[in-house]
């Protein structure tokens, strides 16, 4: 009975050595990567369970996993040595990753949703290229090269930077240039476009519409790849999207006719009674309800504002506030971005603010860390914004 009692403990123990064994064999193989190097405040890392972890370094990485950076940067490095470096304020989603011993079996899938991130193959290249597939809001980019960078503006609009390989360095790009790392494709509705020339660039502005013929971006260094294209993008992709726009205009798609170029009541018996109401003498005019004691200084005031807008010299002003970094609430206030007033702020928590030029507007900012400060564009007396952040 001793012998029996004996033999059943020793069968017990090894099943519970075999069965957590197996669990952490499988909790590891639930892991497709991890958090390799990670600088600044940790983000985030939210799994479909529900489940929110921080970022830190060696932070297990798994399929469907959404990463996001705050004020902090971080690289995921992947089992196949696939790395992905992320900047500030960065949201890439991990679609799809699925490694098998057969190559042709395994695959990637990305979402690059905003901020700035540069994607880099492993060197063992277990994962086929062409089963690798990155998506942003605007794009399709498929893998023919190794190495490119992108960056996801508030509005969707992606620059996509194909990149050098990594024998790239200023005396072989002054004395032979640099060769590609690669080439990747670009895909929307629109079209297609190739990259295969080192720091060849385009950009995308919606799903519908073509991307950028390539421009080549001469006097780019690696280091500069970060958010700011988000506000100042470089010289030769506005050049692009300006001859983009102007190809669009007379070719006679939708750019040149909507429906609301139609007038559908023109001619009719309700447009004819329409035009009968809204004629009026000056017996129509009530004068005792006219403000004859109107302040004139602010009629002339009024003109010269309109004036200037007429004649596109209008130019927009902060009271009691200069452009530029804004030392009491760390914002970084741009005159002009793509026709807009800018207002940007990485530090602490983000916040992307555009408005029209010739906007009045009060922007009333509270921070946990900062207290509350007051912006006010043109005037005081127009919109207000209000923005509380935890």
């Amino acid at each position: 009975m001793k012998m029996l009692q004996l033999v059943l403990n020793r069968a017990i123990n090894v099943a519970l050595v075999l069965l957590i064994a197996f669990t952490s064999n499988l909790s590891a193989a639930e892991n497709i990567g991890g958090v390799s190097e990670q600088s600044g405040k940790p983000g985030s890392i939210k799994r479909t369970t529900g489940e929110e972890l921080t970022a830190q370094l060696d932070t297990g990485i798994q399929s469907y996993d959404n990463v996001e950076t705050e004020n902090g940067r971080l690289k995921i490095e992947f089992v196949d040595q696939t790395q992905i470096s992320l900047t500030e304020h960065t949201l890439v989603e991990i679609t799809e990753y699925v490694y098998d011993p057969d190559p042709s079996k395994s695959k990637m899938a990305m979402n690059f949703v905003a901020g700035t991130a540069r994607f880099a193959t492993g060197g063992l290249g277990l994962v086929p290229r062409e089963n690798i597939v990155i998506e942003t809001p605007t794009a399709t980019i498929g893998i023919r090269g190794t190495d490119f960078t992108t960056t996801v503006d508030e509005l969707g609009r992606s620059l996509v930077i194909l990149l050098p390989d990594e024998n790239c360095d200023d005396r072989v790009k002054l004395e032979y240039g640099c060769k590609p790392s690669g080439s990747i494709t670009v895909t929307n509705d629109g079209g297609t476009v190739i990259l295969e020339e080192a720091f060849q660039a385009v950009m995308v502005s919606t799903y519908e519409t073509p991307p950028t013929n390539p421009v080549t971006l001469v006097d780019l260094d690696l280091n500069q790849i970060d958010n700011m294209f988000i506000v100042s993008k470089p010289e030769e992709i506005i050049q692009a999207e300006e001859e983009q726009q102007e190809a669009l205009k007379g070719d006679g798609g939708l750019l040149d006719f909507t429906d609301l170029d139609i007038d559908f009541l023109e001619g009719t018996d309700l447009a004819r009674e329409a035009e009968e109401e809204l004629e009026f003498t000056e017996l129509d005019i009530n004068f005792l309800e006219v403000d004859f004691l109107r302040d004139l200084l602010e009629v002339i005031e009024e003109a010269d504002a309109l004036a200037e807008q007429e004649d596109g010299n209008f130019s927009d002003r902060l009271v009691d506030r200069g452009f530029g970094l804004q030392p009491d609430n760390q914002f970084n206030i741009l005159p002009d971005v793509d026709g807009k007033v800018f207002f940007l702020r990485q530090a602490n928590n983000y916040v992307s603010l555009k408005l029209k030029k010739g906007t009045s507007a009060s922007i009333e900012v509270t921070d946990k860390d900062l207290g509350s400060t007051i912006m006010c564009l043109n005037s005081c007396e127009g919109s207000t914004i209000i923005i509380i952040q935890d």
